[in-house]
């Protein structure tokens, strides 16, 4: 079984269990080790809906330590950062402070659409989806080059609700993002969570796994389990994929130092 690098608990308001509940669970499926990687607390006030306050983040951190018993599974202290204008002011000097052990960085918005919010998928069907998937990448090349993250979050997230560009121009916007990437050395996610989406699909495509294999860029796995049953989930098909792709290893993580294993 492969290691879960991506699971939320309920302080991010939007999931269900806490960190006790996501260790049985992924005791029961024989996984490894997992980390939790609920959002990062922003003191500007950034998408306060999705996230814990800075004053919740002790309880964060306490919670995980508590299960931190050297018992299987291991239990490694994430976070899931996003990316937006004027983060690196809060993240640069609060991350290095926190002893974390995986920093995931990710984008959710584009000049404040929330593009992957199903409350806000309305605005997709008069949007210009080649433009908007160009103005996603031109924030995922920030979050590359700020050098504040380990790796890439569900790299292709706009296709949730099914609207793409055209694999040519995917490819166009998606190859200078992964060189940077690449020369950064940060790793990037395989995230099943999109099987249970509308999309249907793991994060990112087959094509942009390959890209990636292409480049050298380590991967890893996650759910982005919101619920203690979605651990794990489907992770055979993820192995798949990476295989297919050409990957022989995959990259596990402690104190922010990748170290690969053979799939």
């Amino acid at each position: 079984m492969l290691p879960d690098y991506h699971i939320h608990t309920a302080l991010c308001k939007h999931a269900q269990g806490g960190v006790g509940e996501y260790r049985s669970g992924a005791k029961k499926q024989g996984i490894p080790e997992i980390c939790f990687a609920d959002h990062a607390p922003n003191p500007d006030g950034y998408d306060p809906a999705h996230r814990m306050t800075l004053n919740q983040f002790p309880s964060y951190k306490a919670g995980i330590s508590m299960v931190q018993d050297g018992e299987p599974p291991g239990v490694l202290l994430g976070l899931e950062a996003d990316y937006y204008e004027g983060c690196e002011r809060f993240l640069s000097s609060w991350l290095p402070d926190q002893g974390f052990d995986f920093v995931l960085g990710s984008v959710h918005f584009i000049n404040g659409w929330g593009f992957d919010n199903p409350e806000e998928r309305h605005i997709w069907d008069s949007a210009d989806v080649t433009a908007t998937w160009r103005r996603y990448f031109e924030v995922v090349t920030r979050l590359v080059d700020c050098g504040l993250f380990d790796a890439v979050g569900h790299l292709d997230l706009p296709k949730k609700f099914g609207y793409r560009p055209s694999d040519r121009d995917l490819k166009d916007m998606v190859r200078p993002v992964l060189d940077r990437m690449a020369r950064a050395g940060m790793g990037i996610e395989l995230n099943t969570s999109g099987l249970r989406k509308p999309v249907g699909e793991i994060y990112p495509s087959p094509m942009i796994v390959s890209l990636a294999r292409e480049r050298g860029i380590p991967v890893c796995f996650g759910s982005d389990a919101h619920s203690p049953g979605d651990v794990g989930d489907r992770f055979a098909l993820a192995l798949d994929l990476a295989r297919e792709a050409g990957y022989t290893e995959y990259f596990r993580i402690r104190q922010r130092k990748k170290e690969l294993a053979v799939l």
